[in-house]
């Protein structure tokens, strides 16, 4: 008797479980792209730090125009992307393509490959300033 009772104990924890993780795991197949913060780190000039930031844009998608409060350094790590930067022509960059962006430039980016895209961005920004400003 205890055994079954064992039993239906553990099926309703088991249950209990996949109704609380089924959620999470379809808003995370639904998230088109994303930032993945990897490392924020204080730098030894007063009053900056870097942050590395792992970049994903899905097939078709764009980051709309926007500018940080600091320096980008962009490492194309997989795909095709185009980058639209103020003051210049545009330029498409795949795996291993490298682009620097000036602080406060504005610039944005549009995935124009036939898959994901990924790229590794680093900032050397002011700290305690919002990293993203969208420009309207």
């Amino acid at each position: 008797m205890k055994t079954n009772k064992n039993k239906l104990a553990t099926a309703i924890i088991i249950a209990a479980l996949g109704v609380f993780t089924l959620p999470c795991a379809v808003v995370a197949q639904q998230k088109p792209g994303g930032r993945t913060e990897l490392q924020r780190h204080d730098l030894s000039s007063p009053g900056r730090e870097m942050i590395q930031v792992r970049v994903d844009v899905e097939k078709g998608q764009a980051y709309p125009q926007h500018k940080h409060p600091g320096e980008e350094i962009i490492y194309v790590l997989e795909g095709i992307l185009e980058y639209q930067v103020e003051g210049k022509a545009p330029v498409t960059l795949k795996a291993g393509g490298v682009l620097f962006i000036p602080y406060g430039t504005v610039h944005s980016v549009k995935n124009v490959g036939t898959t994901k895209a990924s790229e590794l961005a680093t900032y050397i920004v002011e700290k305690g300033k919002p990293l993203v400003t969208l420009i309207k």
